[in-house]
């Protein structure tokens, strides 16, 4: 229910519904008192200002204010003169005087000396914070009360906030309001008064230069003192934050260059927000009931114009620039669900009610000059459908206008006088919105059957269907000059469709909830959202920057890829490995590896290349390797790149790899089937020599190895085996069948064509 933190900074106190107090030490993290007394919630506590002071107060709603001292543990006083809750509490810079006010219209001063009240002060409002004003503060300043020139210079002053939602600065010593708010900045419901509470809080900004309010409905509003021209002081509320916007129903760009954003909530009043900042600019207050449409256009005469429609059966003409009302429409039997500006005269808007009528308001350009709001005359009216109207539309030209229904039929009817034109028959359930297209004559329709579907304004055929959400489609407005549409739908997602494909291109998910609104600027082609999980978003088409971004890119690919290609005819195999990590490229990096695996001086730039890689490059060099692992093709290279990595790195780096884990289960199975295959592969040679020795083509007598070693000591020479060195002598045995030795030389020396022959082609014999 309530905190204060200690001046140290190491003391947090709360309190809560438990009816107890408790004191936190912040750095351990644990509870150092449990202080009970109260009987009611406690609603507010605070510290003493004096460090050396370990004096805590609480106020509750049993209408009690405790003293505690934390050396003690103890309760030294209890302080009773409200006789309801008491919201606030405020403690003067001299340590002496302490004020509490409460929901019993009363704010009471109170000596801290002896704990004894010192003056009641009524103020005729629930009051919901109280603080003291600093003498040095700029509030004073503006106020023209200079301390130093009073006799009384023990006299202080507070302000107050509570349910009327305004700031008042009272005299302590005269009990008098010295300064009132003339007009509130809080929409309060006059017609509930256990909702009137205006402010809730209020606490001095630092120095004193400013005041922060927070109100029932989760405003910060944040005010700083000025002396106007004619001498007199004001609070100037110079920013407004909305901590929660509830559900977002409808949303409209409004102005020229289309810097705000009109937002209506479950609420009686219109935010503007400005889209640089996402800040409350102002708000639009007027009517009873929620708002359930908006609509905004720029006059001919240049003015700003915003009209809303609400629960209430009445739709209001607001001039934005003057923040104020200057129109309102009365006649609909039923919440008006939608209204539409003209897009041509900017003269007229119509406006579409449950209780299925249109209507057509008009105004004269000198209804803003006068100070009051006037009413608004209906020009005509059509019982337009057996249904609910849920959405309006007009033509580009004004000539026509188009009304969806919750009867599932969307009709167009002429201008001005709303003569029935042709009826758009074929969704299987309700009309949620309708459009006519800004360069073709048509006009699009969204449903809750699913289906976004473009009509013929000429005979009413339908030309396209667009189908792809999983739910009702609640909005649907053309992009980029009528060839795109952008539509929501209750599964809360946003859709880009082409028109002329028929297909969906984008597919966006950042809402929780059904997306009610959508608005599309046309001058900036920003696209806001808004729905029931009270999340506004803001999408900008970034097409032109993708674009713009690929070609770069492209650019930069290319002259990297350039860069790489000299480096290779350079022989700068190191240069070229870090251009082909930067460029992803594991083919031209296999290629590299592959000539570097073949070269007797590849040890210096393989390991120069491997200790400039970045962070992450080894990871990724890792998982090249293990792909190339994969097959028999490559693994040599593979296997080589492991050899030199495990060579260039110690144990601990490799560790700090991440996914090493996974990397080396990749590839220690492959590893150990490709050694196995090698390892057979050598086994198999030697059973060409015991298969040639068996068929006496070589002498028994001769030791393979040695036949080996005069391979080994042949060299290759234009592509033909040259001379092996002669041998050491054999001697002869006896045999029954003796070979000539010009028989048995032949037979060596084909034995060693055919060997190296074979060898020089990869044949291997296997078992």
């Amino acid at each position: 229910m309530a905190m204060a933190c200690h001046v140290s900074g190491g003391l947090l106190a709360t309190a809560g519904a438990d009816k107890k107090v408790c004191v936190w030490d912040v750095d351990g993290g644990f509870c150092t008192h449990f202080l009970r007394g109260h009987t009611g919630v406690v609603t507010s506590v605070m510290f003493h200002k004096d460090p050396k002071r370990l004096l805590l107060f609480s106020g509750s709603e049993d209408g009690t204010v405790r003293v505690w001292n934390l050396e003690t543990k103890k309760c030294v006083a209890v302080l009773k003169e409200h006789f309801s809750a008491v919201t606030s509490l405020a403690l003067s810079d001299d340590g002496q005087t302490l004020l509490s006010a409460g929901r019993d219209k009363i704010v009471t001063a109170w000596d801290i000396r002896k704990y004894s009240s010192k003056k009641t002060i009524p103020t005729y409002e629930m009051i919901e914070a109280v603080s003291f004003i600093g003498p040095g503060s700029e509030f004073l300043a503006c106020l023209g009360i200079e301390l130093a020139n009073k006799k009384e210079k023990d006299t202080a002053y507070f302000l107050t906030v509570g349910e009327r939602g305004v700031v008042r600065i009272w005299c302590l010593e005269s009990c008098l309001c010295v300064f009132e708010q003339q007009t509130s900045d809080v929409t309060v419901n006059s017609e509930n008064k256990e909702t009137r509470r205006g402010f809730t809080s209020a606490v001095m900004l630092p120095n004193e230069q400013g005041l922060l309010c927070v109100t029932a409905d989760q405003q910060f509003l944040f005010y700083c003192p000025k002396r106007t021209d004619d001498g007199t002081f004001e609070l100037s509320l110079y920013r407004r934050l909305i901590g929660y916007n509830d559900e977002i129903l409808d949303l409209k760009f409004i102005g020229e260059e289309e810097q705000y954003l009109a937002v209506a909530t479950n609420l009686e009043q219109v935010r503007v927000y400005d889209v640089a900042s996402m800040s409350c600019s102002y708000v639009l207050a007027g009517h009873t009931e929620i708002i359930v449409c908006i609509d905004t256009c720029v006059s001919a005469s240049g003015k700003t114009l915003v009209v809303t429609g609400s629960k209430d059966n009445t739709v209001r003409l607001w001039d934005a620039e003057r923040k104020s009302c200057i129109g309102i429409g009365k006649g609909h039997l039923g919440a008006v669900g939608s209204v539409a500006f003209s897009k041509k005269t900017k003269d007229f808007f119509v406006s579409g009610s449950s209780d299925r009528t249109i209507k057509v308001w008009t105004w004269d350009n000198t209804l803003g000059d006068a100070e009051d709001e006037v009413p608004l005359k209906a020009k005509a009216v059509v019982a337009a459908h057996d249904k609910d109207i849920n959405y309006l539309t007009v033509s580009p030209n004004d000539g026509l206008v188009c009304s969806g229904s919750e009867d599932r039929t969307a009709c167009i009817w002429k201008l001005p006088n709303l003569v029935f034109s042709v009826a758009l028959k074929g969704h299987k359930r309700g009309i949620w919105s309708v459009e006519f297209s800004p360069v073709e004559q048509c006009v699009m329709t969204s449903s809750g059957d699913r289906t976004i579907k473009i009509w013929s304004v000429a005979d009413g055929s339908c030309l396209k269907t667009f189908e792809g959400h999983t739910s009702s489609v609640l909005r649907a407005s053309f992009l980029s000059r009528g060839t795109q549409v952008v539509s929501c739908g209750s599964d809360g997602l946003v859709k880009l469709w082409t028109i002329k494909t028929n297909e969906c291109i984008a597919t966006y998910d950042k809402h929780d909830g059904k997306v009610w609104a959508l608005a599309v600027g046309r001058k900036t082609e920003m696209v806001a959202t808004g729905g029931t999980d009270a999340v506004l978003n803001l999408w900008h088409d970034c097409t032109m920057e993708d674009k713009q971004e690929d070609f770069r890119k492209k650019e930069q690919e290319v002259l990297r890829g350039q860069e790489l290609e000299n480096a290779v005819s350079d022989s700068d195999y190191a240069k070229a490995i870090q251009l082909a990590f930067e460029l992803r490229r594991p083919h031209k990096l296999l290629d590299l590896f592959s000539q570097l695996a073949r070269r007797a001086d590849a040890e210096d730039p393989i390991e120069k290349a491997l200790l400039g890689l970045p962070k992450d490059g080894l990871r990724v060099l890792l998982e090249y390797a293990r792909e190339w692992n994969t097959k028999p093709k490559f693994c040599h290279v593979a296997q080589f790149v492991l050899f030199r990595v495990l060579r260039s790195f110690s144990p601990t780096d490799i560790l700090e790899i991440k996914g090493i884990s996974e990397l080396l289960e990749g590839l220690i199975p492959y590893s150990q089937r490709h050694f196995s295959r090698v390892d057979r592969l050598v086994r198999s040679t030697f059973l060409l020599d015991y298969t040639l020795t068996r068929m006496s083509v070589v002498d028994p007598d001769v030791d393979a190895g040695s036949i080996k070693d005069e391979m080994n000591g042949s060299s290759v020479e234009n592509g033909e085996l040259a001379e092996p060195r002669p041998a050491s002598p054999v001697p002869e045995k006896s045999s029954k069948k003796r070979k000539s030795g010009k028989s048995s030389k032949k037979g060596k020396e084909k034995v060693m064509k055919l060997a190296s022959s074979g060898l020089g082609k990869g044949v291997s014999v296997e078992a």
